[in-house]
């Protein structure tokens, strides 16, 4: 076991995800589903979204920044638009609604937790322990 450079102690081990055989999870939102890839209780999400053609994201407030990177299909805000291979990210305050374009959109989305919905509906909103 290789031990840390800064602390007498064991490294960390690495986690791998067989994320292709993970099974897809139901979203609160019609047409979304996910892969949550790495959550933890500080607040961070790392997510595989999968959007159906026209799917969207309800209005909301991100607290801390966003990332986005578009592995298929067309992801498009009020802002403008993320094609295959691109990448978007937003500061904390951003508030948008997203959705996928006519061909849906698979993302890898990277933020930190609370998201603020406008109608109030939870979705990686609540703090958790």
């Amino acid at each position: 076991m290789r031990r840390r450079l800064t602390a007498d102690e064991p490294s960390p081990r690495s986690v791998f995800l067989d994320v292709p055989n993970m099974p897809w999870e139901a979203t609160k939102f019609p047409g979304i589903r996910c892969k949550t890839l790495f959550s933890d209780a500080g607040g961070m999400a790392t997510l595989l979204l999968e959007m159906e053609p026209g799917a969207e994201v309800p209005l909301h407030e991100h607290t801390a920044i966003e990332q986005t990177y578009v592995l298929k299909g067309h992801f498009v805000d009020e802002e403008g638009e993320c094609l295959p291979g691109q990448f978007v990210w937003r500061p904390a305050g951003n508030t948008h609604i997203a959705w996928a374009g006519k061909e849906g959109a698979t993302i890898l989305g990277i933020f930190l937790r609370p998201n603020i919905f406008a109608d109030g509906r939870p979705f990686f909103t609540e703090e958790r322990g």
